[in-house]
């Protein structure tokens, strides 16, 4: 491989998120600070949980059990912590509005808390492509690639690669569906966030089975899917309930 392999890679993990970044983040310097934050914070996580289990590995045991104890746990302290930001992103939220009815500005538009939202879920998915593909990738700038027993028809940086950009959209999505869930005390989507979370981290113990790459990567983009498609329509749910009411008020 080459440099053009490795940056191809690194761009198919993280190039969607890149013009997603330049089309809409970018514009707002609240919001590329709001990005760096979250990647900042879910990255520090991740470390924090890697250390503590860094302890019992590698697992001695062939069995998939203690691989799921890992996911299982990393998915709850992943999504304490989505919990944890969003109380504080609702509290920043209170300021800003608070400032500017202090100015006779406008408060912040339900878009603008929307895109508040999917700054923070594009920081954690950019954490977890940096923590789990971009960091395994400096090999795949040489001159050969690397396959694993497991999954000898795909090259591993390419299998990385796919696997981390399903989980960037996975992420970056699913923290507006939790926030519009929290905002509105809706079960249904406070549930999502976490239950696409655990299914997906699930779904990559197929990698253990030989060929089980072939199987998870679409199982993981099935659930890319279904987060795309349910946050478009809550996104489209809340914004035409805001245009009812303000009809309503004029």
């Amino acid at each position: 491989m080459t440099v053009a392999a490795g940056t191809g890679y690194a761009l198919l993990a993280l190039g969607p998120s890149l013009a997603l970044f330049i089309a809409v983040i970018s514009h707002k310097p609240f919001l590329t600070l709001t990005l760096l934050s979250s990647t900042l914070v879910w990255l520090m996580s991740l470390i924090a949980l890697s250390a503590v289990w860094r302890a019992f590995l590698p697992f001695k045991s062939a069995a998939w059990w203690p691989y799921a104890l890992l996911i299982l746990t990393s998915v709850a302290l992943q999504e304490a912590l989505r919990f944890f930001l969003w109380r504080l992103f609702k509290r920043m939220e209170e300021i800003l509005d608070a400032f500017a009815d202090r100015v006779s500005k406008p408060r912040l538009f339900i878009t603008d808390k929307m895109q508040i939202a999917l700054a923070g879920g594009m920081g954690h998915g950019v954490a977890h492509a940096v923590f789990f593909c971009i960091s395994l990738l400096t090999p795949a700038f040489g001159p050969a690639t690397y396959y694993v027993e497991k999954c000898s028809q795909i090259p591993f940086f390419l299998v990385s690669a796919i696997i981390a950009l399903a989980f960037v959209t996975i992420h970056t999505f699913s923290m507006v569906i939790a926030f519009s869930g929290y905002s509105e005390g809706n079960k249904k989507d406070q549930y999502f966030a976490p239950i696409v979370h655990l299914a997906a981290g699930m779904m990559t113990l197929t990698n253990l089975a030989s060929g089980g790459c072939v199987i998870g990567i679409p199982l993981l983009y099935g659930m890319a899917i279904l987060t795309l498609a349910h946050c478009g329509k809550t996104v489209w749910r809340r914004l035409t309930e805001n245009r009812s009411r303000q009809e309503n008020l004029q």
